[in-house]
């Protein structure tokens, strides 16, 4: 018994991060986006619907206008760095979101009966079947564009594919050895999922979420280009591309900035999640 337990604290034990220089960078990026997500309304040099220099539309960068004005001669820095907290935090919220029920939902169906869990896989394999963009879209244009709306459309897109990752990995997990010493034991499901099965999928999870939130990052750009997101006076950084497409033929600031800022933020999370995949490949 000593022996058993001796083997399921180190099967426990997580690895300190041992990453390429290329993960590291990206997780230095990330969490900056991070930072300025929490911080940036704070920051921001000029008020983001301020018209800073009205006679001089999607302007070049100059001292004063690090990354030049938009259409309406407002900073473009400032409304990035506004705009960070929707294009960061909602991306975020809605993966945490589809995660946690689809965590709870996976792991009661490795642990119920083959009913619930034939039920469950149809249900999800239901909804997972819709496309997503156009869902989304039609979900949007009947129930409004409010962030709640929002969060709730995409959270319930996003929750089969957690569903399914969670109970893929908790099935495999509770065939191991140490699954059936804790059941001789005498342990309660309870202790089952919190000490045995969620110690050993967190890569999963990890590596899930940030899958989801890059896919998510993009979906609401995209609706947010589409006009059917973030709605003004308020804007991510797929609106402002979006209302500064005229500034295209101009090669302006305005239009190219935001759109690499997501580029730089998709980038980081997925030589991250890179990152996490290949640790957990070498456990």
């Amino acid at each position: 018994m000593e022996t058993t337990s001796a083997s399921v604290t180190e099967r426990r034990r997580l690895r300190l991060p041992n990453w390429p220089l290329l993960s590291m960078i990206g997780a230095v990026i990330f969490l900056f986006w991070v930072f300025i997500a929490v911080f940036g309304d704070l920051l921001t040099p000029y008020e983001p619907g301020e018209f800073v220099d009205s006679w001089n539309v999607l302007g070049p960068m100059t001292a004063d206008y690090w990354l030049g004005t938009d259409y309406l001669g407002r900073d473009v820095l400032s409304r990035i760095m506004t705009g960070a907290k929707y294009t960061v935090g909602l991306p975020f919220v809605t993966a945490a979101l589809a995660l946690l029920f689809g965590l709870i939902l996976g792991v009661m169906a490795t642990l119920l009966s083959k009913t619930v869990d034939t039920a469950m896989s149809w249900l999800m394999d239901t909804v997972n079947s819709l496309p997503s963009t156009i869902f989304a879209l039609v979900a949007v244009a009947g129930f409004g564009t409010s962030i709640p709306v929002l969060i709730i459309v995409i959270t319930i897109l996003y929750i089969p594919s957690a569903y399914r990752n969670v109970r893929s990995a908790a099935i495999n997990v509770s065939k191991m050895e140490f699954i059936d010493a804790a059941r001789v034991r005498g342990e309660g499901n309870m202790h089952i999922i919190f000490r045995e099965i969620l110690p050993n999928i967190i890569p999963n999870l990890l590596t899930h979420f940030g899958i989801m939130f890059i896919y998510i990052a993009l979906l609401l750009s995209g609706l947010s280009f589409l006009g059917l997101g973030i709605q003004p006076p308020e804007a991510d950084w797929g609106a402002l591309v979006s209302e500064n497409m005229v500034g295209l033929s101009y090669g302006a600031p305005a239009i190219f900035a935001p759109a690499l800022c997501l580029l730089s933020l998709t980038v980081s999370m997925t030589l991250m999640v890179d990152a996490v995949s290949h640790q957990k490949k070498d456990r």
